[in-house]
């Protein structure tokens, strides 16, 4: 029997999956984590030797754990936290820590070119808002702040990319610099026509061409394992994607109208709009949703920074709750509507993202009084997810004309099904649930099966299968619908 390697490497920590290759059911799972760094407010970094650390370890882990023997791995599939931006040198050498999606340091620099003509330029070439998020201001900062970075650039030794280069690199023993279509239409450096480097857009950020790899397919030959301690030489990485492609993908999301909602450290809504660019009039993103011999499909895409770190925060700041699978029995406990009635938890402490774009917002709590208690701000804080969410359906639903009756969702937090209930309510729609909620990881692990064409795109869908849809409690519609009023009214007076 053989299997396929699927490595995650997410904002929070490292999965490893295995998958056999004679039904593509998941054999085993691990998962590392690893610390989240925050050298000052807003600012948000990870260790690229943790990172690196945390790869070791869950392969190691998942190999041991299943009994598999390293040699039985037929092909690597690799995805990864998009936009996050690492610096190394042509031994592997990290010059910084890596700068974080979620990270707002560039956000002066990047305000500069709202209102000028740039900001078109740069919004028709690339389909994205200029916003701290994406990685070309953060690579400007590199070359313009470190001084590692500045030294290496002059020895010509300066390499740049995204997680998923960094993580080839070192799984090749440095003789693949490569990224794929996927993430590189997350630098803001990519025009969508040509899903190649754009050389006008390297002007307007100043960052040279040579120190950036080559944007290759989705689906191919990456290189091969090589001068590893925990994996064999040569075996074949035959897929790279982002991780929100990775996980449409996972849920069959290849064809045209196919849309899903990860609900991850942040949340991301995806729907497939095929071959043809649509621009976004209501504050999505347009990017590439894979590509495949040389063709690219794109996406519709609405990002929240903060889902599950909202939760996170309420474990890791607040020590109101010990595991995140606890808000569960906690919001179900409060029987009585009008207790949070009043409350309001807007989780944007790393700015809001889609649709409405303020890279300056922070985070609050509104409504508190003297009754209220951590249960009432534990239900806040899911309700703030659900209705982050359903702005970016909202603007799915004007952008694309499409009546959005149902969503596929998948991510840690959708396991909540308190979480998911309320995010039918809100939105009015069918939340439908997979089995398999790992769809990021296995997304990949099928896409690295297509591109050794143990299967082709049509196949996908057999392997997708339903585990429980939640309708709309409509007893709950006209409070909601109230609610959702004064969400709005809040976003829109203070951000």
């Amino acid at each position: 029997m053989s299997y396929i390697l699927s490595i995650d490497q997410g904002t929070t920590g490292t999965t490893a999956l295995l998958i056999n290759t004679q039904n593509f059911e998941i054999i085993q799972k691990s998962n590392f984590e690893f610390e989240q760094i925050f050298p000052k407010p807003g600012w948000v970094e990870h260790n690229l030797d943790t990172i690196w650390d945390s790869v070791k370890k869950s392969v190691t882990q998942v190999l041991v754990e299943s009994g598999i023997k390293p040699k039985d791995i037929l092909s690597i599939g690799i995805t990864n936290q998009r936009e996050t931006t690492c610096a190394f040198n042509r031994t592997g050498q990290p010059l910084h820590n890596a700068i974080v999606w979620q990270d707002r340091r560039t956000g002066d620099y990047c305000h500069k070119f709202k209102k000028s003509k740039r900001e078109k330029i740069i919004k028709e070439k690339t389909g994205l808002t200029i916003d701290p998020y994406f990685s070309a201001s953060k690579i400007n900062w590199l070359l313009n702040n470190t001084k590692k970075v500045q030294t290496s650039l002059e020895n010509n030794d300066l390499l740049v990319g995204t997680i998923d280069t960094y993580l080839l690199f070192k799984l090749t023993g440095g003789k693949s610099f490569l990224t794929e279509a996927t993430n590189a239409s997350r630098t803001m450096l990519v025009n969508l026509k040509t899903s190649n480097w754009d050389d006008e857009l390297l002007s307007i950020f100043e960052i040279p061409k040579n120190i950036l790899p080559s944007i290759q397919d989705s689906f191919g030959h990456f290189g091969k394992t090589e001068g590893l301690d925990f994996l064999p030489d040569g075996i074949p990485i035959n897929c790279i994607l982002g991780d929100q492609q990775a996980a449409l993908f996972g849920q069959a999301g290849y064809h045209e109208s196919s849309m899903k909602c990860t609900y991850g450290t942040g949340a991301f809504v995806l729907l497939n709009i095929g071959q043809n660019i649509i621009y976004s009039k209501s504050g999505l993103l347009t990017t590439i949703a894979y590509r495949y011999k040389g063709q690219s499909f794109f996406a519709l895409e609405g990002s929240c920074y903060i889902a599950g770190a909202a939760v996170q925060w309420l474990r890791d700041n607040l020590n109101i709750i010990t595991h995140s699978s606890e808000t569960e029995k906690i919001a179900e406990k409060i029987s009585n509507l009008e207790d949070t009635k009043n409350i309001f938890f807007l989780p944007f402490f790393t700015g809001i993202g889609s649709p409405h774009w303020n890279s300056e917002a922070k985070a609050a709590i509104l409504g508190l009084s003297r009754d209220s208690n951590k249960s009432h701000i534990i239900k806040a804080c899911l309700e703030g997810i659900a209705f982050s969410i359903n702005d970016l359906l909202t603007a799915m639903c004007e952008d694309s004309k499409i009546k959005i009756e149902s969503l596929k969702v998948d991510g840690g937090a959708c396991a909540n099904n308190f979480l998911m209930n309320l995010q039918s309510t809100i939105s009015n729609i069918k939340i439908i649930r997979p089995k398999n909620i790992e769809t990021t990881a296995y997304g990949v692990a099928l896409g690295a099966a297509i591109g050794l064409e143990l299967i082709d795109f049509h196949d996908i869908e057999k392997y997708w299968k339903e585990d429980l849809v939640f309708s709309p409690n409509t007893d709950q519609t006209d409070y909601y619908t109230e609610k959702k009023n004064t969400w709005a009214h809040y976003v829109k007076k203070i951000y």
